[in-house]
């Protein structure tokens, strides 16, 4: 038999790219129609991302406190705070500041809730003359005060200054009658100021009547970060000054109102 030897027929290299070589029409079309496509795709996924971190800045959420209560909330920047936050954070603590009864609440050794008479909390005076204490009340909620240039101490002392003495031993109470208070100005990113007008009332026990002055004022604020969670070992000193700044505000200023500054 003769062994008859097939030729074989070289192959051609695959080549995606070579000089003067085309593509079919269809096979062009078709390319085309994917690119296209896969772009268009990646154009509505940028799009999606923006509407949805729009949406995620603008949208409500509920949370539910530890209480069992359950708010509406919404993502807002850090240095933020919306005007109904501001306004209850300078009335609730003016009100503790400036509602001075003598009265103080504490517990029994059987840890029973009791009520008595506040010795006051000792805060140094501006001249030898005047009252060198704070009621307990006044004392905590000045923590809402900036620690910056002394302010704190500086405003405890002048309160101790016309805080009177028979605050202590039960014959005089004042009370502050907040009357309006405006809505916040903001200055630049995370600094307001605020008007606060209303009556300091001050009753004796031999005149129950009572006397009233003005109390209208300028307050400055500025937003601060607090912890969120604090943890059960913290002093209870440290959860007070934690309480009065949970609002994520503090107070720089305090100054006579004066609207004629501002014309």
């Amino acid at each position: 038999m003769l062994n008859q030897k097939k030729k074989t027929q070289a192959r051609e290299p695959l080549q995606l790219l070579r000089y003067n070589k085309y593509v079919t029409t269809r096979v062009g079309i078709i390319s085309l129609a994917g690119f296209s496509m896969a772009a268009l795709s990646l154009l509505l996924q940028f799009l999606n991302y923006g509407a949805i971190s729009v949406l995620n800045k603008k949208q409500l959420a509920l949370v539910q406190l530890s209480s069992g209560e359950t708010i509406a909330a919404r993502v807002v920047d850090p240095k933020q705070r919306s005007d109904e936050v501001i306004k209850k954070f300078v009335s609730d603590t003016f009100i503790k500041m400036f509602n001075w009864d003598g009265i103080v609440q504490a517990f029994n050794e059987k840890g029973e809730p009791i009520t008595k008479q506040d010795t006051g909390v000792e805060v140094g005076k501006i001249n030898n003359k005047s009252n060198s204490r704070v009621t307990s009340k006044a004392y905590d909620a000045a923590f809402a005060l900036s620690e910056n240039g002394g302010f704190r101490a500086a405003f405890l002392k002048k309160l101790a200054s016309i805080t009177p003495t028979s605050i202590f031993n039960g014959d005089t109470q004042v009370s502050l009658i907040p009357r309006f208070i405006s809505q916040s100005r903001q200055l630049r990113d995370g600094k307001w100021e605020i008007d606060f007008i209303g009556t300091l009332v001050t009753f004796e026990r031999s005149d129950n009547s009572g006397k009233g002055i003005t109390f209208n004022k300028t307050i400055t604020l500025s937003s601060i970060s607090n912890p969120e969670y604090i943890p059960a070992n913290t002093s209870e000193l440290a959860k007070k000054i934690y309480a009065a700044r949970r609002a994520g505000l503090e107070i720089t200023e305090i100054v006579d109102l004066n609207l004629g500054k501002r014309k």
